[in-house]
């Protein structure tokens, strides 16, 4: 669960992303998280997502940063993964845990 690989083959890497940015890196997680770093004219931004329950974007302004939390809410995004992929877990407990990554991760 805590596997990830280039998304789309690394087919976005290079390109601008609808909002402008020029992507950095683009990781997708074989759960369903999606994890996107992109420089635009005057920040750099971290775009999370786990596919139908979040999408969480931060932005900065220098790079170092943007990478050191990409890093950071990379890993730790597996905890609310575990959570969303626990066998009979309540709607509740996903959303506590995602609350949670909100909070670390404003």
């Amino acid at each position: 669960m805590s596997s990830w690989s280039i998304h789309n083959k690394g087919r976005t890497i290079g390109t601008t992303s609808a909002e402008g940015g020029l992507i950095l890196s683009d990781e997708s997680n074989e759960a369903g998280a999606r994890i996107t770093l992109k420089r635009g004219n005057s920040y750099v931004s971290v775009s999370l997502s786990i596919r139908g329950w979040m999408d969480h974007t931060r932005f900065f302004t220098t790079d170092a940063d943007a990478q050191r939390e990409y890093r950071a809410m990379r890993s730790a995004i597996v905890t609310v993964l575990k959570v969303i992929n626990t066998e009979g877990v309540s709607e509740i407990k996903v959303w506590e845990a995602i609350s949670d990554f909100v909070r670390r991760f404003p």
